[in-house]
């Protein structure tokens, strides 16, 4: 009897034993396969880090090749910002020399001056072409947004505060001011005083 119970200990002993060694082993394949699983996200993060990097470096370098570029257009851009007005001045440089040229061999000051005049005319369309409007000082009210007073000039023949002499024309370049007008302005003259007489009694 006690032999029968003890064979029966150990077979119930036994069976425990399979039974914890399966279970470790399908721990184990559970870990290992857990292991893999996070092993390929890891690989899968890598290289999509990888890629984000490379795709960052290429942006910094397609930036500062734009950067080199827009400079160097803002460069050629200043340097040759005045081309077409130099151009569109070359037709008056050329008159004007001709015009040096005839007074040295005519006596003709009529024709001469008459060249200057259409000469200067055709540089003012040239300018007013590039924007540049001649600011309107004589006679009007003293503007010093627009005007520079270089003097004041007592008289009764104009308002006070009317412009009546400039000395120096000035521009607007488009609706920006360029120079102001030098202007003398008019005011009005002092009133002498009546002297008193004095009489003896």
């Amino acid at each position: 009897m006690e032999d029968k119970e003890r064979l029966e200990e150990e077979r119930e002993s036994n069976e425990g034993c399979s039974t914890d060694e399966e279970g470790g082993k399908a721990l184990a394949t559970d870990l290992h396969e857990e292991l893999h699983r996070l092993r390929a996200i890891v690989d899968a993060k890598t290289k999509e880090a990888e890629e984000n990097h490379h795709r960052f470096l290429r942006a910094v370098a397609d930036l500062e090749n734009y950067k080199k570029r827009a400079e160097k257009e803002k460069s050629e851009i200043v340097q040759f910002a005045n081309e077409e007005l130099i151009k569109g001045l070359l037709p008056v440089l050329d008159n004007l020399e001709r015009a040096l040229e005839h007074a040295d061999k005519t006596k003709d000051l009529e024709s001469l001056k008459e060249g200057v005049r259409l000469t200067l005319g055709q540089m003012h369309s040239i300018l007013e072409g590039f924007g540049l409007t001649r600011i309107e000082a004589l006679g009007e009210r003293f503007d010093p947004s627009r005007h520079e007073a270089l003097s004041h000039e007592e008289t009764g023949e104009h308002e006070s505060g009317t412009v009546i002499k400039e000395f120096q024309r000035g521009y607007y370049l488009k609706k920006k001011l360029l120079r102001p007008s030098l202007v003398a302005v008019a005011k009005e003259p002092l009133k002498e005083e009546k002297k008193g007489c004095d009489t003896d009694t």
